[in-house]
Order: structure tokens, then sequence, then C-alpha cells
């Protein structure tokens, strides 16, 4: 299997700017013909949070107005700036998403197993999950130990060492840790939220967080840095699955660049 990773576009209504100043609609559709271009199509993309800017009715109308141009099935969990009823009611034709409470999803139809998690309390810009959750995780985690499975979250369980973004973190992590060390057959953690790139190894598996199909924020370790953030380079994720190799991840940036040259 070959699946796309985007995150965190931050859809606005149509015509609108993100933080007034990147045409965030304008980047998304540029991502998403980046994956169809691909010389190899993806069978799945994951979208991890963020699909939309401020969780209005019209952004998401914005968003499945993007996202009609693509022919690989679509998946997504909500982020922090997600509104979860305007979202549900969004994606009210997935099948997999829950009909009422929070949008914890498991998809058992392919050689990979997906399990989205709804990380997002709400109101609130911090990551969490409470322990009706972590118990739904852990009996869904128990029904197969054995088939390679992957764990999507909008917001990391880690610090990022971005002062200004651990503030909205994943907190209270080791309940949820323990829950994914118990389980030996998750591939990967995927993440959104912090506009990076960043690996950890993590509860016995590897997490990898997704950079924005919008902007990128700036790597800063100050503890008093000034939040702020750069339109670029833009990016996502590819996670390759082979049966005799496992999981490959590879960044993939968005746009045109130089080249090709002769040479690897």
């Amino acid at each position: 299997m070959l699946i796309a990773q985007l995150s965190d576009p931050h859809i606005r209504p149509k015509g609108e700017l993100y933080q007034g100043v990147a045409d965030s609609n304008r980047m998304f559709e540029e991502a998403i013909a980046h994956v169809h271009a691909l010389d190899r199509r993806p069978d799945l993309m994951l979208i991890t949070g963020d699909l939309v800017d401020e969780g209005q009715p019209a952004e998401y109308a914005m968003a499945r107005e993007l996202l009609s141009a693509s022919r690989i099935p679509v998946f997504v969990i909500p982020g922090n700036h997600d509104h979860r009823e305007n979202f549900r009611l969004a994606f009210q034709d997935h099948p997999y998403l829950p009909k009422t409470g929070p949008l914890h999803w498991c998809n058992d139809d392919h050689p990979v197993r997906l399990i989205g998690l709804d990380s997002c309390p709400a109101g609130q810009h911090h990551g969490q999950i409470d322990t009706q959750g972590l118990a739904w995780l852990a009996g869904v985690l128990a029904q197969d130990r054995v088939k390679p499975t992957l764990l999507m979250l909008h917001h990391p369980p880690l610090m990022s060492g971005i002062a200004y973004m651990d503030k909205y973190r994943y907190m209270e992590a080791q309940p949820l840790e323990a829950v994914v060390r118990a389980a030996p057959n998750i591939e990967l953690v995927l993440c959104g939220h912090v506009h990076r790139t960043m690996l950890r190894r993590w509860a016995g598996t590897v997490l990898c967080s997704c950079p924005s199909t919008t902007t990128e924020i700036d790597l800063q370790f100050a503890p008093d840095a000034r939040p702020q953030s750069h339109i670029g380079p833009r990016g996502c994720m590819l996670h390759w699955w082979d049966e005799a190799h496992g999981m490959v991840s590879h960044v993939s940036h968005i746009g045109d660049f130089a080249g090709p040259y002769g040479f690897a």
C-alpha cells in the first residue's frame, strides 16, 4: 500500500485567506494535485486534522468542494481548529465516522488497519483523550495484535521543543502511551498540529508528525521566542507499506523546483 498523509490545510471560506496572508485553499488544491501526480497513485489519503481554520460550515463546504477533485479514498480526523459537530455533518457520508460523541473510528478494510482518534476537547486547543476514549482504543487494539496498524491523532503526545506549540500539545500522555505500548503491531503513530515534520521513538513504535499544506511553524528553541511561521516549504507524507519490508515514510515537498538532473 501507498498511503498519503496531508495535514493542517486550514481551509477558509471561498475567497478568504488564512491569517489574511496565505491562500490555504489554493495550496490545498495544489497538494491534492501533487498527490495525484505521483508516479504511483496512493491507495488512501489521510488528513490529520485542522481541515478548516475556524470550524465554520462555509469552510467545510469549501473543503468538500476541494476534496471532490480527489480520486483517492479520503479518511479524516479533527484538529483543534475544527468544530466537531460541523465536521461530523460535513462528512456524514463517511461511514467510518461515528454518529455521536468523539470522532474515534477504526477501518479494517485494507491490508493496513487504520485507527483515527479525536484528541480535541471541545473549546480547547490542547490535546487530550478521556478515559472512555482510551478504553475504546484499548478494546479495538486488543481485537487484533497482528495486523499492521496506523494510529492517527492530531496532537503529538510529546514535547516538540517549540515552547509556544508545547503549550497546546497533547497533555498527560502517559495513559495513552500505556495503551499504545501494549499493541505490538502499531507501525506508526501519525500526527499533525505542529506544521512540521518530527520523528520520535515513542510507546514502542515510531511517531511522525506531518508538515502543513499551508504554512510551516518556525523552529525556535528559545523559551521566550515569539510565535511565527512562514509560507513554505509545504509538504505531505507518503507511507509505503510492503508485507516483506514493513513501513517506510517519506516527506514529499509540494511545489516546483529546479531539475530534474541526470544524477541521483
